[in-house]
């Protein structure tokens, strides 16, 4: 982790840090998570470091559930669309889940639905004079300023922290979407086009939460 998170903290009232999960797989929704942090809560960052907070792909799911559990997060009993204060050491933090399901995703393709996912958890956040930070190279339309950046999930304490907490809560979706939709063991690869994913597709056809338009589900309508 660098100082982006504190430089901005110094201009800003407060940053928020955006990541998403699930543009690979071929089921299933697309999940975003942002989370904010106050200029009068700064010290809450190195705090986070101190917990070895990054890029969720680095972590493993051993480490990811550490995490969040010694920041009190239990991601069953999460919800989209609902503002979460978190406090740890004294110091609060927020954040927002948002999702695109599958049907978003074929309307509007991967991308633009992975956008819309972060945009929506941000906006949930949003107060004056925030700075919204964004994992990758792309941005989305905000009345905040804003920023990109590639890797951010490993540069920056706040988007590392949305990536964790996203992916816990994607992967315990998939988790439950695998009883609704057996037989593509969903708890397993989490929807990813797994051999074992594609083969049972092919074998049983695309079921409902399947993205329509992504190779490996189309050839199967």
């Amino acid at each position: 982790m660098n100082n982006i998170d504190q430089d901005n903290l110094k201009e800003f009232k407060a940053i928020i840090g955006c990541d998403e999960v699930g543009r690979g797989p071929i089921a299933g929704p697309v999940v975003a998570c942002a989370v904010k942090v106050k200029r009068s809560e700064k010290g809450l960052l190195s705090q986070l470091i101190k917990l070895n907070v990054t890029d969720s792909k680095k972590l493993s799911t051993k480490k990811r559930k550490i995490i969040l559990n010694q920041l009190g997060i239990d991601v069953k009993n999460l919800k989209v669309n609902h503002l979460y204060k978190i406090k740890y050491f004294n110091l609060c933090f927020e954040f927002c889940l948002n999702e695109c399901d599958h049907k978003k995703i074929d309307k509007i393709n991967i991308l633009q639905a992975s956008l819309l996912a972060m945009k929506l958890a941000s906006e949930k956040l949003g107060e004056s004079q925030s700075k919204v930070l964004i994992d990758g190279n792309k941005l989305f339309e905000t009345k905040y300023a804003s920023e990109a950046i590639i890797k951010g999930d490993s540069k920056v304490v706040v988007i590392g922290l949305a990536s964790i907490i996203a992916k816990e809560f994607r992967d315990e979706k998939m988790t439950q979407l695998d009883q609704k939709y057996p037989g593509y063991n969903l708890a397993k690869h989490a929807g990813y086009p797994t051999k074992e994913h594609r083969d049972a597709v092919k074998e049983l056809g695309p079921s409902k939460i399947h993205r329509k338009t992504f190779k490996g589900v189309k050839e199967y309508l």
